[in-house]
């Protein structure tokens, strides 16, 4: 069960990174040109920002599901 819900995860996570590139690839090209002119840290920093609201929304939805 745990392997199922791992690959569930990594599938999502393809189908919500393929999705900007999908319906407007130009605004995606503008979006990584932006990006790359970001300092490290404030890279970093919006990547921990991204990982601890993933982990908040995880411990949300898993304390109303019961798990």
């Amino acid at each position: 069960m745990m392997w199922n819900a791992f690959f569930s995860a990594i599938a999502l996570v393809f189908i919500f990174e393929g999705t900007l590139p999908f319906l407007s690839p130009t605004l995606w090209r503008q979006s990584l040109k932006t990006l790359l002119k970001q300092s490290n840290i404030s890279v970093r920093l919006m990547g921990f920002l991204s990982m601890m609201v993933g982990v908040i929304l995880l411990h949300f939805v898993r304390s109303f599901v019961g798990e």
